[in-house]
């Protein structure tokens, strides 16, 4: 019994080493796992933070490609009628220029501006003009903005016909209230407007208030003007039975990426 029993805790103690270094093993196993899931967290983390970085980057650097906008020129000092003169329509109202507006007073039937400034250097293509107008006193167009294509002009009309109609004159030997161009538009007295006419190689496009209102691809349309605003050309403004204010005049050319823009007609307003 004796010798069974020295002989079993002499192959126990045999055994211990063994066993201890099972364990080691195992402990150390388990200490590398810890040690490379600390080390992808870590990693993972520093690329996180590096995608961060350059997601903030490019957010703050522009791309190379992108198009800047270039500046637009003031046609309007907003103190003196430089560059302008009154247009000759006949029996027209007096202009002045009253806290930092153009006034086109009432006259019997239409007062304007044109412009009288360098003409050569007026662009016919591929440019955008911009302005804010308001109805002071009446009821019919106080926009009468006459600009270039090419060599025709063309005439963006806001509030006409009795006080609401908006659109091109003409296209086609139509007027603004004729052609595809024509629709109502409340617009409320003694109130600013930003408009604002983009002229490109595909056809016309304009904005009220930054809201599109025309867009039309004039590519082998007759364009033109009603005779009454011959006067205004090459570059004029007029109102019709109204007294209208003017101001913010600026021009400026457009990006190639604009130029080549498809025009896109204006969404159909809901019904009210």
């Amino acid at each position: 019994m004796n010798i069974f029993y020295r002989r079993l805790k002499s192959a126990s103690e045999g055994l211990r080493p063994q066993s201890r270094s099972a364990t080691s093993i195992i402990e150390g196993s388990a200490v590398a796992e810890r040690l490379l899931s600390r080390g992808t967290r870590l990693l993972n983390a520093a690329f996180n933070r590096r995608e961060l970085i350059v997601i903030a980057l490019s957010l703050m650097i522009p791309p190379l490609y992108a198009q800047v906008t270039p500046p637009s020129k003031s046609l309007f000092d907003g103190k003196t009628l430089t560059n302008w003169k009154s247009t000759p329509f006949g029996d027209e109202g007096t202009v002045t220029v009253k806290e930092g507006m153009i006034v086109l007073a009432k006259g019997d039937e239409m007062t304007g501006i044109t412009w009288t400034g360098d003409t050569a250097t007026l662009p016919k293509l591929n440019y955008e003009i911009s302005l804010q107008a308001q109805r002071i006193e009446g009821n019919d167009f106080f926009c009468g903005l006459t600009f270039p294509v090419k060599d025709h002009p063309c005439s963006f009309i806001v509030g006409g016909w009795n006080g609401g109609v908006i659109g091109l004159s003409s296209l086609d030997g139509k007027d603004a209230a004729r052609n595809e161009t024509a629709r109502f538009m409340e617009l409320t007295n003694k109130r600013w407007y930003k408009i604002r006419v983009r002229v490109s190689e595909r056809g016309i496009t304009a904005w009220i208030d930054d809201k599109q209102v025309v867009g039309v691809d004039t590519r082998g349309r007759k364009i033109g003007i009603r005779s009454e605003v011959e006067a205004s050309r090459p570059l004029g403004i007029s109102c019709y039975n109204t007294v209208a204010g003017i101001k913010d005049i600026q021009i400026r050319p457009l990006t190639p990426d604009e130029a080549k823009a498809s025009i896109n007609p204006p969404p159909v307003p809901k019904p009210k």
